[in-house]
């Protein structure tokens, strides 16, 4: 039995009916995958969010739906209101607990780097997820990314240093770095980047006064054109 459960009701409002169930505090969703025919929901807010926060999109979620049985699902997908800032719809992926399935998991950085802490870098991450393969209940809402062995400059975190739980393989080159601390910059090179910046600001300031100086003259001679055609000809007509 899943730790994350849902509960869901049928939905037959769709389109921009949905906004009836938004106003109301639920969520529009749609749920698909392993045997299973496509099928419109509705799922509360409240209850959505505080499930999403502890499963994430790699963690077996029971979905319930009316009073048939829980499916095993994921969170496939969520749309969010750019301007609200609201999930606004749902995807659930409904899977086989006894069929291996790819998915992404997060990384979590834990512990602190020395070339952090000692030498004044940065810290520098490549990658906040990797895809892995596994049985559903292999899968973990994310891996850990320990820092602690970046002692110097030079040191590199790669997906092969990853440690991963049993049974599961991740699918990203074993080679790709994850991450690394960059060295502070000298104050010569903060001198040439304050200088870079000055020269890109200036010369985006006359690019933008000579757009301003052309949109003039050519509204000038827009105005021009028009006055010279309302003017009497002043041509003599020969005969």
């Amino acid at each position: 039995m899943s730790e994350h459960i849902l509960q869901a009701q049928q939905r037959n409002l769709v389109g921009r009916k949905t906004r009836q169930l938004r106003a109301s505090g639920a969520i529009p969703a749609v749920v698909y995958g392993s045997g299973i025919q496509p099928s419109s929901i509705t799922i509360n807010r409240n209850a959505f969010l505080k499930t999403y926060g502890q499963a994430g999109e790699s963690s077996i979620v029971e979905l319930s739906i009316g009073e048939s049985e829980p499916l095993h699902v994921l969170i496939q997908d969520t749309q969010i209101d750019p301007l609200l800032n609201e999930v606004t719809h749902v995807d659930f992926r409904s899977i086989d607990m006894n069929k291996e399935i790819e998915a992404d998991v997060d990384l979590e950085v834990v512990g602190e780097s020395p070339a952090v802490k000692a030498l004044g870098g940065t810290l520098v991450l490549s990658r906040d997820y990797v895809t892995v393969r596994c049985l559903p209940a292999k899968l973990v809402r994310s891996l850990a990314v320990d820092i602690s062995g970046l002692a110097t400059f030079e040191d590199t975190i790669r997906v092969k240093d990853l440690v991963i739980p049993e049974g599961m393989t991740i699918l990203d080159q074993p080679t790709l770095s994850i991450a690394g601390v960059e060295a502070p910059r000298s104050e010569e090179e903060m001198a040439e980047l304050d200088k870079a910046v000055d020269v890109d600001v200036s010369a985006v300031e006359m690019a933008g006064k000579k757009k301003d100086e052309e949109e003039e003259a050519g509204e000038a001679g827009e105005v021009g054109e028009a006055g010279k055609a309302a003017q009497p000809s002043n041509e003599k007509v020969k005969a």
